[in-house]
Order: C-alpha cells, then sequence, then structure tokens
C-alpha cells in the first residue's frame, strides 16, 4: 500500500535528491547580523550551553511533537570550543525505543561537497594542484569537450568549449557540467545509462524510484563523464553539479591515494573525526537513523537503518553526497574549519588553504542571476554569504560556521524531499531572530 502510495505521488530519485539540492542551497546566511557581540559569548565552555535558542527549540520540538519527522536535532558551539548546545530529540525510528542524539548517524548527503571541496584546497596548498589548473592536465579525456547548443536539449547538436575546465569551476560547481538530479531530456537520460548516478537512497525497490545502477569505481565515473557533452560552456553560469563528485577523482590521481582512504588520512583521522562513513559499520547501525520519506506530511520509511543502502559498499566514494556523520563529528570538522586548519592544537589543513576555500572563489566570468546562488558567492563546495560558509544536504540536514562571530550551527533530521517541509530553508531564519534577541538582551543588560 505504501509504495503505491509513493508512485501516486510520483516519488523519483531526481525529486527527492533534487529537492534536498534546492533547500541546502537556501539554507545558508543570508546577511546574518553576527559581529564582535556574539563572539564574546565564546568565552568559557559553560557560555554555550547558558544561551537559549527558543525559536529554534520551538520549531524542531514541534515537528517532532507532532509526528512529522522520528526526530530533529540542532546544535551551537562557538569559535573552536569543545562545547555543544543541542536542541530537540526524537527517536533514531519511530516506534523503537532508540533515543537520537549528538552521537547518532544522519545521512548527510551534499554536506559531503564542503568535505571534498576542502580536500582539494589541501592539495592546491601543497602544490599538488592549481586553484586555476585545467582539469585536462590531470584528467587527459576533458581536453576536448563538447558543449550542448542548447541547454537540456540535444546531445549531439553540440559545439567544442570555449575554454578547459579548471579546478575552480568544479569547486564551485561553473565548470558547465550537468546533474542526474537538476537536467531534463535526453542529458538526463544519457547520465543514468552511463551510470552517472553519484548517490543513492534505499535498497527497496519503490516505485517511481529510478534504480539506475551507478557505474563501477571513480575512474570508470570519470571517463564516462568525460563522454557526455556540458550543459553550459565552462565559468559562464553556476549550475549545480557533479563536478564535486568528479572531483573525488582527481584527488585521487593528483595525490596517488584512492579518495576514501585520503580524507581518512588527511581529515577524519587528524580531525578526530570518527564517526564518519561512507558505508556504515555493522557494529554502528545501533545509533543510525531511519530515513522516511514524506506524503503528506506522514513519514513513511524509505530506507530503515538496520537494512540500509548506507550498510554495503558504493558503487564508488560519492564526493558530492555519499558521507554519513554524526552531529558531533561533522561539528569537528566545523570545528577545524573555524580554527583555520586547527583542532585541538593540532594542524589539519593549511590555513591559507581554509581562507581560500572558505571564501568566495567564484570565476569573474560566471552569472549568477537566476540561480540558487544569486547575490551570494561560493567557495569550495559550500556557499559564501558575508562571512559564513557551509551547506546542506537531501534529507533535511544543514551546517554553516561564521568566521565573524564564530558560531557553528547545524540541523540534523532525515526525510525526503527535503522541500516537504520548510524548516530547512527556514532555519538560518530562526538562528538570525534568536541571535537578534540575544544581542538585544546583552545590549539591555537582560
Amino acid at each position: 500500500m505504501a509504495y503505491r502510495t509513493f508512485e501516486e505521488a510520483n516519488i523519483s530519485r531526481r525529486g527527492l535528491l533534487r529537492g534536498g539540492a534546492l533547500a541546502g542551497a537556501g539554507a545558508m546566511l543570508a546577511g546574518m547580523p553576527l559581529g564582535r557581540a556574539a563572539l564574546a559569548h565564546n568565552h568559557g565552555g559553560a557560555a554555550a550551553h547558558s544561551m537559549a535558542w527558543p525559536g529554534v527549540t520551538k520549531e524542531v520540538t514541534g515537528y517532532v511533537a507532532e509526528g512529522k519527522v522520528a526526530n530533529m536535532l540542532a546544535t551551537f558551539g562557538w569559535g573552536t570550543s569543545d562545547a555543544l548546545q543541542i536542541v530537540g530529540g526524537g527517536k533514531l525510528t519511530i516506534g523503537q525505543p532508540a533515543m537520537a542524539d549528538a552521537d547518532s548517524l544522519y545521512r548527510i548527503y551534499s554536506m559531503t561537497k564542503p568535505v571534498t571541496g576542502m580536500a582539494t584546497m589541501m592539495l592546491i596548498d601543497d602544490g599538488k594542484l592549481g586553484l586555476d589548473q585545467p582539469l585536462a592536465d590531470i584528467l587527459p579525456a576533458y581536453a576536448d569537450m563538447m558543449v550542448q547548443k542548447t541547454y537540456d536539449g540535444s546531445i549531439t547538436d553540440v559545439v567544442p568549449a570555449e575554454r578547459p575546465i579548471t579546478i575552480r569551476q568544479l569547486l564551485t560547481h561553473t565548470a558547465g557540467l550537468g546533474y542526474g538530479i537538476i537536467q531534463k531530456g535526453p542529458i538526463k537520460d544519457e547520465y543514468e545509462r552511463l551510470g552517472l548516478v553519484p548517490g543513492q537512497v534505499s535498497r527497496i525497490p519503490i516505485p517511481g524510484l529510478g534504480r539506475s545502477k551507478p557505474v563501477e569505481g571513480l575512474a570508470n565515473f570519470a571517463d564516462r563523464l568525460a563522454e557526455v557533452p556540458l550543459v553550459l560552456q565552462p565559468g559562464t553560469k553556476w549550475s549545480y553539479s557533479v563536478s564535486l563528485d568528479l572531483l573525488g577523482r582527481v584527488i585521487e590521481v593528483a595525490s596517488g591515494t584512492d579518495f576514501p582512504t585520503f580524507l581518512q588520512d588527511n581529515i577524519f583521522t587528524p580531525a578526530g573525526m570518527t564517526s564518519t562513513y561512507f558505508t556504515v559499520p555493522s557494529s554502528e547501525v545501533g545509533r543510525f537513523t531511519t530515513n522516511y520519506g514524506i506524503l503528506n506530511g506522514t513519514p513513511l520509511p524509505i530506507d530503515p537503518a538496520a537494512a540500509s543502502i548506507y550498510l554495503d559498499e558504493p558503487a564508488f566514494a560519492f564526493g558530492g553526497a555519499g558521507l554519513v556523520s554524526s552531529p558531533r563529528d561533522y561539528d569537528r570538522f566545523l570545528r577545524m574549519l573555524l580554527g583555520y586548519g586547527k583542532i585541538e592544537g593540532k594542524r589539519v589543513m593549511g590555513e591559507l588553504a581554509v581562507r581560500v576555500g572558505a571564501r568566495n572563489i567564484l570565476p569573474s566570468t560566471v552569472e549568477t542571476a537566476g540561480t540558487w546562488i544569486e547575490g551570494q558567492g561560493f567557495g569550495a563546495g559550500g556557499r559564501v554569504t558575508d562571512s559564513a560558509f557551509g551547506w546542506g544536504g537531501a534529507a533535511g540536514t544543514a551546517a554553516f560556521c561564521d568566521f565573524k562571530s564564530g558560531l557553528r550551527a547545524q540541523l540534523y533530521t532525515q526525510y525526503m524531499p527535503s522541500d516537504s517541509y520548510p524548516i530547512q530553508n527556514k532555519f538560518p531564519e530562526l538562528v538570525r531572530a534568536d541571535m537578534a534577541a540575544m544581542m538585544g538582551g546583552a545590549a539591555t543588560g537582560e
């Protein structure tokens, strides 16, 4: 019955993942009024726990109380302090006793992109890549790319690329590459035919959910992607794409290390991130959340934790949407960024790599009008708004850090499509409102 209902609602892989990508794109800061007054709250580990987040708390607890989601958590921290304030709660799985907390495991989908982006920045900092280096230097198959004459039109009516794809363009979704969750028509079909499907949702054969099998291995993914025309001329317009997945292969070639191992050895282990995986170990299933599809406000399980597709090794490591992590673990990534590459006295990546990767590095030739980032900037895999850097995920998650105030903020829940509810887009607004109230109270001595 449930699967027939999903079919009637036209649930699809594209709809599930694209909804999350769009919401994630809108889930970052937009002129958040944070300043030195906020940073004053970062003195002492207990400070974060003394701060009230009434708007956020009311919203996230309301979602759980009303049965809209199994769980919802928001976390807050300041600077590089390990103090983490947590609001919200709920169950890992509806109807089961295990409770969600900061160590629960969530599918973070596109929140993987900033991790891959910063890994790329590390190689640039080491001199193994150049920010404006042509991709063809690393992957020769991309030397003579063709471009659709008409966006999402024919894949045979094409013209030569006017300029080479660069590493900067891959980091910022400006290389002209497509995305199966964005494109329509023949090119979307070609992506599916070639297995250019850098994401996964469920083992369950849900009617209406595409069952295209991803190509095996990052090298094969990169080779096949080079066969498909670009949807836009490189360096001309921002367009959400598979570029961060392709960067996984670039990282492999430039470093001489397979992509998952590079992340583990160079980011996860040195940053103390012990709960971030491409494949959830069987020993950790007890703290894994269930993912839900939302139908008319009712959550229906589409990826049960005990039988999740994330318990299987993926066809390749999806650098754009493949990671599972916990709120506490991903917060360590944010802490490392706010420490300009250091966490708990340990250097993970160079300060310059963080400073460049977390700022606007869009090519000057790129048009953003009418895109998800109009009026914004973009860094190494994440949105840049003023001094904030971050991104969201297809199952309702979001995370950002603000370098001016030192604020770290995250939202965790598990439902798809993420635009089924407004909370992911609304999260930064709630944070802004609570911050403004706190700053007002501080100014009046309340």
